[in-house]
Protein backbone atom coordinates (compact mmCIF):
# COMPACT_ATOMS: atom_id res chain seq x y z
CA UNK A 1 0.00 0.00 0.00
CA UNK A 2 1.32 3.28 -0.70
CA UNK A 3 1.00 6.70 1.18
CA UNK A 4 -1.12 7.91 -1.19
CA UNK A 5 -3.53 5.41 -0.46
CA UNK A 6 -2.91 5.62 2.89
CA UNK A 7 -4.46 9.50 2.16
CA UNK A 8 -7.05 7.99 0.70
CA UNK A 9 -8.38 5.85 3.67
CA UNK A 10 -9.17 8.51 6.07
CA UNK A 11 -8.77 12.78 5.38
CA UNK A 12 -7.30 12.53 8.99
CA UNK A 13 -5.11 9.62 9.84
CA UNK A 14 -5.50 9.41 13.53
CA UNK A 15 -1.25 8.86 14.77
CA UNK A 16 -0.10 7.71 17.91
CA UNK A 17 -0.03 11.01 20.25
CA UNK A 18 1.23 8.84 23.51
CA UNK A 19 2.97 5.74 24.03
CA UNK A 20 3.32 3.81 27.76
CA UNK A 21 4.50 0.09 28.41
CA UNK A 22 2.12 -1.56 31.06
CA UNK A 23 4.46 -3.49 32.87
CA UNK A 24 2.81 -6.33 35.24
CA UNK A 25 3.10 -6.42 38.84
CA UNK A 26 1.75 -8.65 41.85
CA UNK A 27 -1.25 -6.95 43.19
CA UNK A 28 -1.83 -9.73 46.28
CA UNK A 29 -1.00 -13.28 46.55
CA UNK A 30 -1.73 -15.44 43.00
CA UNK A 31 -3.01 -11.53 41.35
CA UNK A 32 -0.80 -9.87 38.42
CA UNK A 33 -2.21 -6.87 37.42
CA UNK A 34 -0.97 -4.64 34.29
CA UNK A 35 -1.89 -1.30 34.79
CA UNK A 36 -2.77 0.01 30.93
CA UNK A 37 -5.12 2.82 31.83
CA UNK A 38 -5.93 4.55 35.26
CA UNK A 39 -1.97 5.46 35.98
CA UNK A 40 0.09 8.25 36.82
CA UNK A 41 1.51 8.90 33.29
CA UNK A 42 -1.55 8.20 31.65
CA UNK A 43 -4.69 8.82 34.36
CA UNK A 44 -7.57 8.41 31.96
CA UNK A 45 -8.14 8.57 28.23
CA UNK A 46 -12.06 10.53 28.65
CA UNK A 47 -14.65 8.70 28.71
CA UNK A 48 -12.11 5.67 29.77
CA UNK A 49 -10.84 5.92 33.06
CA UNK A 50 -9.22 2.08 33.61
CA UNK A 51 -7.92 -1.02 31.78
CA UNK A 52 -6.15 -3.39 33.32
CA UNK A 53 -4.98 -6.67 32.28
CA UNK A 54 -5.25 -9.54 34.76
CA UNK A 55 -3.78 -12.96 35.59
CA UNK A 56 -5.11 -14.35 39.08
CA UNK A 57 -4.84 -18.07 40.06
CA UNK A 58 -7.28 -19.56 43.07
CA UNK A 59 -7.41 -18.76 46.24
CA UNK A 60 -6.69 -15.02 44.68
CA UNK A 61 -9.64 -13.37 43.74
CA UNK A 62 -11.54 -10.34 44.03
CA UNK A 63 -13.47 -10.61 46.67
CA UNK A 64 -17.32 -8.83 47.62
CA UNK A 65 -16.54 -4.76 46.81
CA UNK A 66 -18.56 -1.98 46.23
CA UNK A 67 -18.25 0.37 43.05
CA UNK A 68 -20.02 3.75 41.96
CA UNK A 69 -20.49 5.96 38.94
CA UNK A 70 -18.92 4.22 36.33
CA UNK A 71 -19.36 0.93 34.11
CA UNK A 72 -17.48 -1.79 33.96
CA UNK A 73 -16.45 -4.70 30.98
CA UNK A 74 -14.90 -7.66 32.58
CA UNK A 75 -13.54 -9.78 29.11
CA UNK A 76 -11.78 -12.89 29.68
CA UNK A 77 -8.82 -14.46 27.73
CA UNK A 78 -8.65 -17.76 29.30
CA UNK A 79 -10.37 -19.95 32.23
CA UNK A 80 -13.10 -17.60 33.98
CA UNK A 81 -14.90 -15.73 36.70
CA UNK A 82 -17.18 -16.94 38.92
CA UNK A 83 -19.62 -13.46 39.26
CA UNK A 84 -22.34 -12.40 41.61
CA UNK A 85 -23.60 -9.37 43.06
CA UNK A 86 -26.42 -7.50 45.37
CA UNK A 87 -28.67 -6.88 42.47
CA UNK A 88 -29.14 -10.43 41.72
CA UNK A 89 -26.78 -11.09 38.64
CA UNK A 90 -25.12 -14.72 39.50
CA UNK A 91 -23.05 -17.02 36.93
CA UNK A 92 -19.65 -17.76 35.11
CA UNK A 93 -18.30 -15.92 32.46
CA UNK A 94 -15.64 -18.17 30.76
CA UNK A 95 -13.15 -17.22 27.65
CA UNK A 96 -14.59 -14.88 24.98
CA UNK A 97 -17.29 -14.05 27.11
CA UNK A 98 -18.20 -10.57 29.17
CA UNK A 99 -19.79 -8.92 31.53
CA UNK A 100 -21.09 -5.20 31.28
CA UNK A 101 -21.78 -3.93 34.62
CA UNK A 102 -23.49 -0.43 35.65
CA UNK A 103 -22.48 0.12 38.85
CA UNK A 104 -24.35 3.41 38.91
CA UNK A 105 -25.51 4.78 42.39
CA UNK A 106 -23.60 1.88 44.29
CA UNK A 107 -23.10 -1.94 43.80
CA UNK A 108 -21.19 -4.76 45.27
CA UNK A 109 -20.16 -8.02 43.45
CA UNK A 110 -17.32 -10.67 43.78
CA UNK A 111 -15.29 -11.71 41.21
CA UNK A 112 -13.36 -15.42 41.86
CA UNK A 113 -11.57 -17.76 39.65
CA UNK A 114 -13.79 -20.22 38.36
CA UNK A 115 -11.91 -23.62 39.32
CA UNK A 116 -7.86 -23.85 39.10
CA UNK A 117 -5.13 -22.58 37.06
CA UNK A 118 -4.36 -19.30 35.58
CA UNK A 119 -7.51 -16.99 34.63
CA UNK A 120 -6.53 -14.10 32.75
CA UNK A 121 -8.46 -11.56 30.72
CA UNK A 122 -9.21 -7.26 30.71
CA UNK A 123 -11.01 -5.17 32.74
CA UNK A 124 -12.46 -1.18 31.23
CA UNK A 125 -13.64 0.99 32.92
CA UNK A 126 -16.16 4.02 31.29
CA UNK A 127 -17.16 7.09 33.18
CA UNK A 128 -20.77 7.89 33.63
CA UNK A 129 -21.34 11.54 33.22
CA UNK A 130 -22.71 13.11 35.87
CA UNK A 131 -26.81 12.82 34.90
CA UNK A 132 -26.31 9.17 34.91
CA UNK A 133 -23.90 8.71 38.03
CA UNK A 134 -26.69 7.85 40.13
CA UNK A 135 -28.63 5.69 37.76
CA UNK A 136 -29.99 2.78 38.89
CA UNK A 137 -27.16 -0.31 38.88
CA UNK A 138 -27.43 -3.49 36.50
CA UNK A 139 -25.38 -6.27 35.03
CA UNK A 140 -25.82 -8.25 31.76
CA UNK A 141 -23.52 -11.26 30.53
CA UNK A 142 -22.65 -11.56 27.07
CA UNK A 143 -21.70 -15.36 25.49
CA UNK A 144 -18.61 -15.97 23.52
CA UNK A 145 -21.71 -17.06 20.75
CA UNK A 146 -23.51 -13.49 21.00
CA UNK A 147 -20.52 -11.09 20.38
CA UNK A 148 -20.63 -10.16 16.96
CA UNK A 149 -17.72 -11.71 15.00
CA UNK A 150 -16.02 -10.67 11.02
CA UNK A 151 -13.38 -11.55 9.13
CA UNK A 152 -12.05 -10.04 5.68
CA UNK A 153 -8.97 -10.20 4.57
CA UNK A 154 -6.77 -11.53 6.68
CA UNK A 155 -8.39 -9.27 9.63
CA UNK A 156 -10.51 -10.78 12.61
CA UNK A 157 -12.51 -8.67 14.90
CA UNK A 158 -14.98 -9.19 18.10
CA UNK A 159 -17.30 -6.24 18.17
CA UNK A 160 -17.92 -5.70 22.09
CA UNK A 161 -19.59 -2.31 21.02
CA UNK A 162 -19.62 -0.14 18.23
CA UNK A 163 -19.13 -1.50 14.63
CA UNK A 164 -16.58 -3.20 12.47
CA UNK A 165 -15.93 -4.73 9.28
CA UNK A 166 -19.85 -4.39 8.74
CA UNK A 167 -21.30 -5.75 11.66
CA UNK A 168 -22.34 -3.83 14.73
CA UNK A 169 -22.64 -4.86 18.41
CA UNK A 170 -26.29 -5.37 20.21
CA UNK A 171 -25.17 -3.83 23.47
CA UNK A 172 -26.61 -0.29 24.23
CA UNK A 173 -23.93 1.55 25.93
CA UNK A 174 -25.02 4.55 27.64
CA UNK A 175 -21.47 6.76 27.11
CA UNK A 176 -21.52 6.30 23.15
CA UNK A 177 -18.42 4.07 22.93
CA UNK A 178 -16.62 1.29 20.49
CA UNK A 179 -14.73 -1.59 21.99
CA UNK A 180 -12.90 -3.78 18.91
CA UNK A 181 -10.96 -6.83 19.96
CA UNK A 182 -9.13 -7.13 16.21
CA UNK A 183 -6.52 -10.04 15.13
CA UNK A 184 -4.42 -9.02 12.01
CA UNK A 185 -2.78 -12.18 10.15
CA UNK A 186 1.23 -11.40 8.64
CA UNK A 187 0.57 -8.64 6.02
CA UNK A 188 -2.70 -7.95 6.69
CA UNK A 189 -4.06 -3.80 7.41
CA UNK A 190 -6.91 -2.89 8.94
CA UNK A 191 -8.84 0.83 8.30
CA UNK A 192 -11.21 1.47 11.14
CA UNK A 193 -13.08 4.37 11.29
CA UNK A 194 -13.77 6.26 14.57
CA UNK A 195 -15.58 9.10 14.74
CA UNK A 196 -13.67 12.43 14.46
CA UNK A 197 -15.15 13.69 18.11
CA UNK A 198 -13.84 10.76 19.83
CA UNK A 199 -11.27 10.08 21.85
CA UNK A 200 -9.41 6.39 21.31
CA UNK A 201 -6.47 4.22 22.23
CA UNK A 202 -5.16 0.60 21.41
CA UNK A 203 -4.06 -2.14 23.86
CA UNK A 204 -1.91 -4.36 22.46
CA UNK A 205 -2.50 -7.55 23.45
CA UNK A 206 -0.26 -9.85 21.24
CA UNK A 207 2.42 -9.49 18.46
CA UNK A 208 3.60 -5.64 17.26
CA UNK A 209 2.50 -3.48 14.06
CA UNK A 210 2.47 -0.27 13.16
CA UNK A 211 -0.53 2.10 14.38
CA UNK A 212 -1.59 5.43 12.48
CA UNK A 213 1.59 5.26 9.97
CA UNK A 214 3.12 2.45 7.72
CA UNK A 215 6.38 4.29 8.30
CA UNK A 216 6.15 4.39 12.12
CA UNK A 217 8.04 2.42 14.37
CA UNK A 218 6.53 -1.05 15.41
CA UNK A 219 4.56 -0.92 18.48
CA UNK A 220 5.05 -4.10 20.92
CA UNK A 221 3.56 -6.02 23.18
CA UNK A 222 1.99 -4.65 25.81
CA UNK A 223 1.93 -1.38 25.25
CA UNK A 224 -0.87 1.40 25.26
CA UNK A 225 -1.63 3.54 22.21
CA UNK A 226 -3.30 7.06 22.34
CA UNK A 227 -4.37 8.52 19.51
CA UNK A 228 -4.76 12.17 18.14
CA UNK A 229 -7.66 13.78 15.99
CA UNK A 230 -9.00 12.48 12.79
CA UNK A 231 -11.51 9.93 11.70
CA UNK A 232 -10.00 6.81 11.36
CA UNK A 233 -7.34 4.71 12.42
CA UNK A 234 -4.98 2.26 9.89
CA UNK A 235 -2.95 -0.55 11.28
CA UNK A 236 -0.27 -2.77 8.90
CA UNK A 237 1.30 -6.00 10.88
CA UNK A 238 4.27 -6.53 9.02
CA UNK A 239 5.54 -9.17 11.60
CA UNK A 240 5.67 -12.49 10.52
CA UNK A 241 3.38 -13.41 13.90
CA UNK A 242 0.11 -12.54 14.40
CA UNK A 243 -1.10 -8.90 15.72
CA UNK A 244 -3.98 -8.48 18.04
CA UNK A 245 -5.06 -5.43 20.08
CA UNK A 246 -7.85 -4.29 22.02
CA UNK A 247 -9.43 -0.34 20.29
CA UNK A 248 -11.14 1.42 22.36
CA UNK A 249 -12.77 4.82 21.12
CA UNK A 250 -15.44 6.57 22.59
CA UNK A 251 -17.57 10.28 23.27
CA UNK A 252 -15.70 12.12 25.68
CA UNK A 253 -17.64 13.42 28.68
CA UNK A 254 -15.36 16.60 29.41
CA UNK A 255 -16.07 16.56 32.81
CA UNK A 256 -14.15 16.77 35.55
CA UNK A 257 -13.18 13.57 37.37
CA UNK A 258 -12.17 12.45 40.60
CA UNK A 259 -10.98 9.04 41.10
CA UNK A 260 -10.45 6.68 44.27
CA UNK A 261 -10.83 3.02 43.64
CA UNK A 262 -13.68 1.20 43.73
CA UNK A 263 -15.58 5.23 43.15
CA UNK A 264 -15.79 7.56 40.37
CA UNK A 265 -17.53 10.58 40.98
CA UNK A 266 -17.01 14.56 39.53
CA UNK A 267 -15.48 15.71 42.86
CA UNK A 268 -13.92 15.07 45.89
CA UNK A 269 -16.67 15.46 48.03
CA UNK A 270 -18.60 13.02 45.76
CA UNK A 271 -15.84 10.33 46.72
CA UNK A 272 -16.59 10.95 50.35
CA UNK A 273 -20.20 11.02 49.91
CA UNK A 274 -19.43 7.48 48.47
CA UNK A 275 -17.26 6.26 51.25
CA UNK A 276 -20.22 7.64 53.98
CA UNK A 277 -22.49 5.95 51.80
CA UNK A 278 -20.98 2.54 51.83
CA UNK A 279 -19.88 2.58 55.05
CA UNK A 280 -23.55 3.63 56.32
CA UNK A 281 -25.18 1.21 53.95
CA UNK A 282 -27.19 4.15 52.41
CA UNK A 283 -28.10 6.05 49.12
CA UNK A 284 -27.76 2.66 47.18
CA UNK A 285 -25.50 0.65 49.47
CA UNK A 286 -28.88 -0.52 51.63
CA UNK A 287 -27.53 -4.36 50.73
CA UNK A 288 -24.25 -3.89 52.67
CA UNK A 289 -25.10 -4.94 56.36
CA UNK A 290 -27.36 -8.24 54.60
CA UNK A 291 -25.76 -9.54 51.41
CA UNK A 292 -22.89 -11.64 51.27
CA UNK A 293 -21.39 -13.40 47.71
CA UNK A 294 -21.84 -17.06 47.69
Amino acid sequence: MSLSDEVIAFNQPRLVSKKVLAKSHNDDEGVVIRKCVGRPDLKDVDPFVLLDHFELSPPAGFSDHPHRGFESVTYIFEGGLEIEDFVGSKGTIRSGDIQWMTAGRGIIHSEMPAGEGTHKGLQLWINLSSKHKMIEPKSQEVLNNGIPKAEKDGVKVQVIAGEALGVHSPVYTRTPTMILDFSLKPGAQLHQSIPESWNSFAYIIDGEGMFGSRNSSPAMVHHVLVFGSGDGLSVWNMSSKPLRFLLCGGQPLNEPVAMHVPFVMNTLSEIDQAIDDYRQSKNGFEKRSTWRSE
